[in-house]
């Protein structure tokens, strides 16, 4: 049913995936994200919507390979189709008239940036937008974004593209100049969020973050991507994913992030002992 109709590389280890699924593209908002499986047995993930074309039917994922779900998926190809689609899900983003706000995209979190950043210059919003990475290789739809904002500024951790800073340095110069900043959007790593709400708190600019944090059924019945703000306890799936960065407790996101790391490893090593045994055993 969730068949792959395109295919994309857009960094070395970031794929975009076209996926026909009629019901979501028609409902689907800037913010909210859908669970999906590769397999009948596999294990369920949240992948953000980036982007959906209601008349082809069709919604946009930009996935990062770094776990074992996304590293299957990798291997799929356009006529391949998912074993199951759930979405839309989550509360979309609060598109308004704000005036001047600022989108910051950290890695391929590009991707789910955009189609805020989108829905904002449509609002009538002026959009700054800023977006980082490691280094150019890593860099995607610096184009797509520009078409969206007043100004784009790209960085870049080691200097090979753009400035050679991460995207708070730009974020902090911003709001030091003393230009009205009505809100912010940062969405990415969890410790570049955080960061990104200790430069915008002295500035009393609201900081909207995304957590997209460990999820099971998405639909608040398992309580696994439960987070502390504002001294009570949310679940991203249902509540968010969306939040004020100013009110999250961030050591206990960061802590829940690293539960399962020692599991995840084990997951990948059987992962590429599989993918190398199959490549031994065709040759």
């Amino acid at each position: 049913m969730y068949e792959i109709v395109g295919k994309e590389n857009l960094t070395p280890v970031t794929r975009l995936y076209q996926v026909y699924a009629p019901a979501v593209a028609r409902k689907a908002r800037a913010g909210q994200f859908v669970i999906i499986r590769t397999h009948e047995k596999g294990e369920r993930i949240p992948l953000t919507i980036a982007d959906s074309d209601r008349q082809g039917g069709t919604i946009t994922l930009v996935v990062q390979e770094v776990g074992k779900t996304t590293m299957q998926m990798g291997t799929m190809r356009v006529g391949d189709a998912l074993a199951s689609l759930t979405g839309p899900l989550g509360r979309p983003s609060e598109i308004e008239k704000y005036g001047t706000v600022i989108c910051v995209g950290g890695g391929f979190a590009v991707a789910p940036i955009y189609p805020i950043a989108r829905a904002l210059k449509r609002a009538g919003n002026t959009v700054l937008s800023i977006i980082g990475a490691r280094n150019k290789d890593l860099l995607f739809w610096e184009e797509k974004l520009q078409a969206v904002s007043d100004k784009l500024i790209v960085c870049t951790n080691d200097g090979s593209y753009g400035r050679e800073a991460l995207v708070t340095a730009p974020l902090k110069e911003i709001l030091e100049a003393g230009q009205r900043i009505d809100r912010i959007w940062a969405i990415g790593p969890a410790i570049m969020m955080r960061f990104c709400a200790l430069t915008s708190e002295p500035f009393g600019v609201r900081t909207i973050v995304n957590l997209n944090s460990i999820m099971v059924d998405g639909t608040g019945m398992c309580g696994a991507c439960r987070v502390e703000v504002g001294g009570q306890t949310r679940f991203a799936c249902v509540d968010g994913p969306e939040f004020d960065g100013h009110q999250v407790d961030w050591d206990l996101v960061l802590a829940r992030q690293h539960i399962y790391l020692e599991q995840e490893k084990q997951a990948v090593d059987r992962w590429e002992r599989e993918q190398r045994h199959r490549g031994c055993s065709a040759a």
